[in-house]
């Protein structure tokens, strides 16, 4: 105790509740280092699972066997994917209790939390990226729907998407803002990390498209009295307001049923672009860079059950480069392995 207080850190009070380092790790650490979804998605885990479990027991009563236990209870209502999330809250909070000396060890490094159950995500086949298209054709959102198809760009950086932010003469899409909508209020956010500010090629189906697509908006915009300068949108709402992506969601998914195609999310065309990109043989830096993944190693977690599928085309290609097995020299040899011969050399 003598020891902490020499560096500084206040001894917490002896009765301090759960609830009380919550309020504390959210209004100080979580508030000043993590983006709005982050804390939005925090404070709902907080205010609807771990605070009422949690909430009125002392911080240091919180032990392995009370974690461990509740687990073992929600996991019976809830998702395992769900219950991990939770966890990882949780572990965090109390990472930030043992730095500032409230614990001596962090609990939840103790606990063994279900592990979630890892789900195939749905992609595009390419006859069906045409079908949707098609079906796309004459909707107002095909832009933004052909671009995402095109580029795997988030549906946030699609949304946030300058005509500054392309070089439709060098084929490529800078990444530097995002939109979000919270509460009804339109948010513009820099790139969650330095990988998510990136520069991505564009493809020359794609950079044409945009040429044709940004002449259209401006006679398009003429009509609202506006003009279409370096700092408009990409992709807006009819009146030039910034696109919401509810309404987004929604048409998207209204489209995809009309053409067909079941439980696929606008999130699922950024994962067609990487499927399609591994299917022709890009290389996994390349793909992971366009994504604007935190490592190669993640991108490739992520699309193991595709690389997975892609073995057989590879053996394939094995297959035309070697040349066939010849088993001449070992027939020559099979008439001296009779049973009494090989005892000999034995």
């Amino acid at each position: 105790m003598l020891t902490t207080l020499d560096k500084g850190i206040p001894l917490p009070s002896g009765k301090m509740t759960v609830g009380q380092h919550f309020d504390q790790w959210l209004n100080g650490y979580v508030k000043t280092n993590c983006s709005t979804r982050t804390i939005e998605g925090y404070q709902s885990i907080v205010d609807n699972h771990l605070g009422p479990t949690f909430g009125s027991l002392e911080l240091k009563k919180l032990t392995p066997a009370v974690i461990q236990a509740y687990y073992g209870r929600t996991v019976e209502k809830l998702t395992h994917r769900t219950v991990h999330h939770q966890h990882r809250v949780l572990s965090q909070s109390l990472k930030y209790a043992v730095r500032q000396g409230y614990l001596g060890r962090n609990p939840c490094d103790l606990v063994d939390p279900p592990r979630p159950v890892k789900k195939t995500m749905r992609t595009l086949t390419p006859a069906e990226v045409v079908n949707l298209l098609e079906v796309a054709q004459d909707s107002y959102f095909y832009p933004i729907i052909y671009t995402a198809v095109s580029s795997g760009l988030r549906q946030a950086e699609l949304c946030g998407l300058r005509w500054r932010d392309l070089d439709l003469d060098l084929h490529s899409i800078s990444v530097n803002q995002t939109l979000y909508k919270r509460a009804g209020k339109t948010v513009f956010k820099e790139p969650k990390s330095e990988r998510s500010r990136r520069r991505v090629r564009m493809t020359p189906k794609l950079a044409a498209f945009l040429k044709e697509y940004k002449a259209s908006r401006e006679v398009f915009s003429l009509t609202f009295g506006k003009v279409l300068s370096l700092d408009s949108l990409v992709f807006t709402s009819i009146t030039g307001e910034p696109l919401n992506p509810s309404v987004l969601t929604h048409n998207f998914q209204r489209l995809a049923l009309k053409a067909g195609v079941k439980g696929v999310r606008f999130h699922d065309l950024r994962h067609t672009f990487a499927s399609l990109m591994f299917l022709r043989g890009a290389k996994p830096k390349v793909i992971s860079e366009a994504l604007g993944h935190a490592s190669v190693a993640f991108t490739m977690d992520v699309y193991s059950h595709i690389i997975e599928g892609m073995q057989q085309d590879a053996m394939a290609l094995l297959d035309g480069i070697l040349p066939e097995g010849n088993n001449a020299s070992f027939l020559k040899m099979t008439p001296d392995l009779t049973p009494e011969n090989i005892t000999k050399e034995l």
